[in-house]
């Protein structure tokens, strides 16, 4: 039976990667973004599986006219909207400016995700899967983008109790140093890049295809018993027992 997947930031990156990872699957996948010109690309590359939707997932209006467009029941959510937003905002003084980068950190990748989830809670399949994009961040620390992504990851525990019944499972991938990506806007010094490759014990950065895959396995038949959890990709940069 064909699945229905929704995978937010679709367009590019992790996203992007991902929305290829089921259309390969045969699976209709819907991609939301905000750059029309960037869905479009994506869309026509992929294949005719793959329907783009013009969307800001921080907006609760925007969210709730775009979602209404989606037939039928949702097999797949994939919440991967988001980043570092503190790479998009000029440097401000004072508290004014504290709150502006917490904002829009927690907009763009709490926010998104939750406003998203509850917009098509009801037309979830049932035994289907909820995924979301967390970070490495989240225990390593970064600021109000770290803040935002332990946050993520706390309110999956919850969603995961809620959907349980329904036999929906919801976990967090969580990234480490991932190339081939906008995150770091084409700013990260080669310096820096090394240090992150040298953090991990693979001795390489990961690609967009590693965290696809790990999404694609937590939708798959073989993980119906795993929820509420976050599993790191990052090739060993953060280990846990």
């Amino acid at each position: 039976m064909t699945r229905t997947i929704l995978v937010t930031g679709g367009g590019t990156g992790i996203g992007r990667a991902v929305a290829a990872r089921f259309a390969a699957a045969d699976a209709v996948v819907h991609i939301t973004g905000r750059r029309k010109d960037v869905l479009a690309s994506a869309a026509a590359e992929l294949g005719s599986s793959v329907r783009p939707i013009v969307c800001d997932n921080t907006d609760p209006e925007q969210v709730t006219t775009a979602l209404a467009e989606l037939d039928g029941p949702i097999d797949v959510l994939v919440n991967n909207a988001g980043g570092n937003t503190d790479f998009d905002l000029p440097d401000q003084d004072g508290l004014a400016g504290v709150l502006a980068h917490w904002r829009a950190n927690l907009d763009a990748n709490l926010i998104s995700a939750v406003l998203t989830t509850t917009a098509v809670e009801s037309r979830l399949a049932e035994g289907g899967a909820v995924i979301h994009i967390g970070s490495i961040a989240a225990d390593q620390g970064a600021g109000s983008y770290g803040a935002a992504k332990a946050g993520l990851a706390s309110w999956n525990v919850d969603l995961a109790r809620r959907l349980g019944a329904r036999g929906i499972t919801t976990n967090v991938v969580a990234p480490g140093y991932i190339r081939e990506t906008e995150f770091f806007r084409d700013k990260l010094p080669a310096e820096r890049a090394g240090q992150l490759v040298d953090a991990t014990c693979t001795g390489r950065a990961g690609i967009p295809v590693d965290i696809a895959e790990t999404v694609y396995f937590l939708a798959s038949a073989g993980a119906r018993h795993i929820t509420g959890q976050t599993l790191g990709v990052n090739g060993g940069a953060h280990t846990t027992r």
